[in-house]
């Protein structure tokens, strides 16, 4: 079995959910923060979502607040602002960190597989990770790639 649905991590509402579910999907992990310059990146992510989930897209928003405070929130907070702000409809998760001894194991795992300009670490807000339909992952997109930029990846992807 593939690495990557060996994982688990907790919903917003706090329930155990195992990567297991999303196998044959494609799959996009983003960091998130609800009071970054980046934030707005969340409307292109649930367009992104609407456009392509029937052709097998999942993506999974990760809060984090590593970097400058940017989501203090908790999981409440964090819901009501990615629903009433942005629609969210795809599936997010209680807080993380994504760096450091306390890095959740699935950004551990994402990290080493596909490195970035700093190497191990996550640069900021909004990094991207592309997982294939098999858990393979295949790219990583900075934190300032918008979206749209993203699609010409799932196209190609995308069963």
């Amino acid at each position: 079995m593939n690495q990557f649905y060996q994982f688990e991590a907790k919903s917003l509402q706090g329930k155990p959910v195992s990567m297991e579910e999303f196998k044959g999907k494609t799959v996009l992990v983003v960091n998130t923060a609800s009071k970054c310059g980046l934030t707005p990146q969340f409307e292109g992510l649930e367009s992104m979502y609407k456009k392509y989930q029937d052709r097998g897209l999942v993506i999974l928003g990760f809060p984090c607040n590593q970097f400058a405070n940017q989501e203090p929130g908790d999981e409440k907070s964090i819901s009501e602002g990615c629903m009433i702000n942005y629609g969210v409809t795809f599936p997010m998760f209680s807080k993380i960190d994504v760096n450091g001894d306390d890095a959740h194991p699935l950004y551990k795992y994402l990290k080493s597989e596909l490195k970035g300009t700093l190497g191990n670490k996550i640069k900021w807000n909004f990094t991207k990770f592309l997982v294939d339909k098999d858990g393979n992952p295949v790219k990583r997109f900075a934190p300032t790639t918008k979206p749209e930029k993203i699609e010409k990846y799932l196209e190609n992807i995308l069963n």
